[in-house]
């Protein structure tokens, strides 16, 4: 008899995810030298030109990893609390990083070159605790899901907490999704859809679940409301601390960090459409419904974000035990770099519909397509819908 025992598993990103802590630090680097060191306007870019520079080329130089934990060792690797304490510290970093930029511009005098670099950088803090309310947020437990709303709260996005996991969640890869984005439809188009959308949409759930239960929808457990309730206090104080005149800077900051969840939205699931059956109904999301990536250095700055295939699978799971498929609709970079992508249409269109083609196999039935240019797509590549229907 065999009695050998299976060594115990390691995790070896267990360090490295410490790198979601850091890389939303840089975003006091700048007004630390600037103050510090020296006023040079060109500390002020460290954290946008690492974002959307350095992140990008270390992910082509680190490669991708699609190593995944074993099934058995997930129960562990969910319970150890040293992750669930990564998440936490991150909370106080980002409220400080927001608050400091914002002391920032409201005492010092920029040109307006300054003033947009303090934007990217606050704004990306903004997108940073988007994606901590995104983690946290699907957990279960009290104290998680009001760290993700006093997060949420910076960039006054706290209705994300409820359209998400009650909208998107149920109908991400359809038409019916605003955060779902076409075939043939540009970011900025997918823009204007998705960012009203998402806040009615959730404060129609909202509405919804307390009427339900017999509550008013303007009572403080509107869970669309709660967060943004921080927000006015947040945002009042600043202002009666540093004056009127920091109001264009808080709005430029939290509209960047609202346009960081867009862009990941578009990029998550574009032109990526679940079946529907013959009663009527969307057939369940699988991860071949999310675009992923296993880039490395955005993997590890992002809580596993990119291996969105899991995720939507399995919601509840946590970030260091997400796993990846074989055959999934792939990323080419990881989302710091699709993002660059992205915001110049034709370029991204040159990228990915071929991809998303490749992904579906010619057949159209399979796609999301933008409406107005369907037919257009539909000739420009050949495209066909499969004859087997979906039972």
């Amino acid at each position: 008899m065999n009695t050998t025992l299976a060594a115990p598993y390691h995790d070896r990103k267990r360090y490295l995810w410490l790198v979601s802590l850091l890389v939303p630090c840089l975003a006091l680097v700048g007004p630390a030298l600037y103050l510090w060191h020296s006023p040079n306007l060109l500390w002020l870019w460290i954290a946008p030109g690492f974002a959307y520079i350095a992140i990008p080329v270390l992910d082509v130089l680190l490669g991708e990893d699609t190593s995944n934990p074993p099934e058995e060792a997930v129960p562990a690797l969910e319970a150890d609390p040293y992750y669930r304490y990564i998440t936490y510290a991150l909370v106080p970093i980002l409220w400080l990083s927001f608050i400091v930029n914002a002391a920032f511009v409201g005492s010092v005098e920029l040109p307006w070159h300054g003033i947009l670099a303090v934007v990217l950088s606050a704004g990306g803090t903004c997108g940073f605790g988007l994606n901590l309310g995104h983690e946290l947020g699907h957990k279960k437990t009290s104290l998680e899901r009001w760290l993700a709303k006093i997060t949420l709260a910076l960039g006054c996005y706290g209705h994300f907490f409820v359209e998400h996991n009650r909208g998107h969640h149920k109908d991400v890869a359809t038409p019916e999704d605003p955060a779902s984005s076409r075939m043939g439809e540009s970011i900025y188009r997918f823009m204007f859809r998705e960012l009203p959308g998402a806040f009615f949409r959730a404060w129609d759930l909202e509405a919804e679940r307390l009427y339900r239960s017999g509550r008013s929808v303007w009572s403080l457990e509107n869970e669309v409301l709660q967060p943004a309730l921080i927000s006015v206090v947040l945002y009042a104080v600043l202002i009666g601390l540093f004056g009127l005149e920091l109001l264009p800077f808080l709005l430029m900051t939290a509209f960047w960090g609202a346009f960081q969840l867009t862009s990941a939205n578009y990029i998550e699931h574009y032109g990526l459409l679940r079946q529907k059956r013959d009663n009527g109904r969307y057939e369940q999301c699988q991860p071949h419904h999310s675009w992923n990536s296993n880039h490395l250095f955005s993997n590890w700055a992002l809580f596993h974000l990119q291996r969105h295939s899991d995720h939507h699978a399995h919601p509840t799971r946590r970030y260091q035990s997400l796993r990846d498929f074989a055959n999934l609709p792939r990323l080419p970079n990881g989302y710091f770099g699709m993002y660059l992508i992205a915001y110049i249409p034709p370029l991204w269109f040159a990228v990915m519909n071929p991809r998303l083609i490749q992904q579906v196999q010619g057949d159209s039935s399979r796609i999301n397509f933008e409406p107005a240019k369907r037919q257009q797509l539909e000739a420009q590549y050949q495209l066909h819908p499969a004859t087997e229907a979906l039972a």
